[in-house]
């Protein structure tokens, strides 16, 4: 077969995020539907760039990929470490970026990922990361996609290094995660650069897309 640009770019969408599946790739290549992305990504699975696996009832499968990808591309061949745990959280970050990038009227060079984040700290340095962050209008912008509360002191220090090093930072929270938004409400009067977006606006708008 006779690769595209486009393939190239599913094919550094798919290394760059965790757990990219169908829908997300449609958006991030932007197909004209979703039967188009669908189409393509059998053919790249057929001629051995790209794998899919499903790993939880429910949750669509995942892409990943394979040995011959990683070559074309140019990345590390190691094999994808899944976190069962965290898959529904790294979906819902592909969500939240496909969410910003036609809100902000992003373009794909503007995010880097927080496996792109980890790489430019270099090997052997582990410090969190957000989510990803996105650049506009000369300034940086992390967000952060908090699903399960973490220990509080834990989420103080994040918050604090998050507003010595970007311009905003963004928490995406579920509504009924009541004990993660009092922190980062009280948070707020301290950290200048907290905004606070509810998971909900984020799903209601991934199913509004057609």
């Amino acid at each position: 077969m006779r690769l595209t640009e486009r393939d190239e770019l599913i094919l550094r969408e798919v290394d760059r995020w965790r757990a990219c599946g169908s829908k997300h790739i449609r958006w991030l290549a932007n197909f004209s539907g979703q039967r188009a992305t669908d189409r393509r990504l059998k053919i790249l699975i057929e001629a051995g760039y790209l794998k899919r696996k499903k790993f939880l009832y429910g949750v669509p499968s995942i892409y990943f990929l394979t040995a011959k990808g990683k070559s074309l591309i140019q990345v590390g061949t190691g094999t994808e470490k899944v976190k069962i745990e965290q898959i529904v959280h790294d979906r819902t970050v592909l969500d939240t970026a496909i969410y910003f990038m036609h809100k902000e009227n992003l373009s794909l060079n503007d995010i880097t990922t927080e496996k792109q984040l980890h790489q430019s700290d270099g090997f052997g340095i582990r410090r969190h990361r957000a989510d990803f962050i996105f650049t506009k209008d000369e300034q940086t912008n992390c967000v952060e996609v908090e699903l399960t509360r973490k220990a509080n002191n834990r989420l103080l220090n994040i918050i604090k290094d998050n507003f010595m090093e970007y311009d905003t930072q963004i928490w995406v929270v579920p509504d009924y995660q009541t004990a993660i938004l009092n922190v980062l409400n009280n948070s707020q009067r301290y950290y200048t650069n907290i905004e606070i977006l509810s998971l909900q606006k984020i799903t209601d708008y991934m199913q509004s897309l057609k």
